[in-house]
């Protein structure tokens, strides 16, 4: 933790983020209230260097990851792990997209329900400025848009049986109206220039893998205007093979998620920050020699807030 967050300080400073290394890591760490609390993104700054501290810890035992997956804002962290960009840069990609959000009004709500029924929520509604934002599993997805509209899908939600409940975020994602701050954002990251990925990056956005001649500048800024669908591109990753998938944020939401779209047979999911219990191995043989080596590492943004009522 001390290590990446000391490479991305100087970043937080250019953007007025007090340093974060003393506090996350004291005996009373700040809550993701807190953090919010603070100057633009730095709860941003925080979860992206959590994100790579948690990714650096599992290659220090022999869990380097085969392939990593990025979800909406932890697309930048799946880049920087996969030596896309470097962590100063992915800092500086995180403050960026932040200060975007932060002209994203509106919010995002969790529902309790599969694409269709969300669909079918959506129509009844009557509000064309509700998007569908993700489907996250089979039974669950994620709808954008401005506030009063939510509270008018929360509330036919709750007479239709069906649970739902606001993320505890203070901006909209994944919808179509923002594409003013999608190219500012583009525009902004423009000059960091992308090297080849060590290992293939998966996209829930991008809907695959990036592929060489794939612009992830535009990629990651299509995280404010695309949905994504998360079961095929789970579905697509463990073809023909079982997969270990470890969720290297703060939450575990997504490691649901997984668990709720592939059988057991297929794919096994911890989330290794999250879990007290996870059994991390002493250094040892390298992964090589290690069971459970067909490893992909789990990056999230939206999902790993505390937003249980609906899962």
């Amino acid at each position: 933790m001390r290590e990446v967050f000391e490479e991305a300080e100087e970043v937080g400073d250019e953007f007025g983020i007090a340093p974060l290394t003393k506090a996350l890591l004291s005996d009373t760490p700040p809550s993701g209230r807190e953090l919010a609390a603070g100057s633009v993104g730095t709860p941003q700054l925080a979860l992206f260097c959590s994100s790579i501290a948690v990714h650096r810890a599992l290659c220090s035992v022999g869990l380097a990851p085969d392939a990593v997956l990025g979800v909406s804002f932890g697309e930048i962290a799946a880049l920087t792990a996969a030596g896309v960009f470097e962590v100063a840069e992915g800092a500086r990609i995180a403050c960026l997209l932040a200060r975007q959000l932060a002209l994203c009004e509106g919010g995002m709500t969790l529902v309790g329900a599969g694409e269709a029924d969300t669909e079918v929520l959506l129509r009844r509604t009557g509000s064309p400025a509700l998007a569908l934002a993700s489907v996250n599993a089979p039974d669950e997805c994620l709808v954008s848009g401005p506030l009063p509209e939510l509270r008018t899908l929360e509330e036919l939600a709750a007479r239709r049986g069906v649970a739902a409940a606001r993320l505890r975020l203070p901006f909209s994602s994944h919808h179509p109206a923002l594409t003013g701050p999608a190219d500012a954002f583009a525009a902004g990251i423009g000059h960091l220039a992308p090297r080849p990925a060590r290992v293939p990056v998966h996209s829930a956005v991008h809907g695959g893998p990036y592929g060489p001649r794939d612009d992830v500048h535009r990629g990651l800024a299509n995280c404010l205007i695309h949905p994504f669908r998360l079961p095929p591109v789970l579905h697509r990753i463990t073809a023909g093979d079982r997969a270990l998938f470890l969720e290297a944020g703060t939450g575990q939401a997504l490691t649901h998620s997984i668990r709720q779209t592939l059988p057991p047979e297929a794919a096994g999911a911890h989330a290794p920050l999250a879990d007290p219990a996870f059994p991390w191995p002493r250094p040892g043989p390298p992964a090589a020699h290690r069971p459970h080596t067909d490893l992909a590492a789990l990056w999230s943004h939206h999902h790993d807030h505390p937003h249980a009522a609906a899962r």
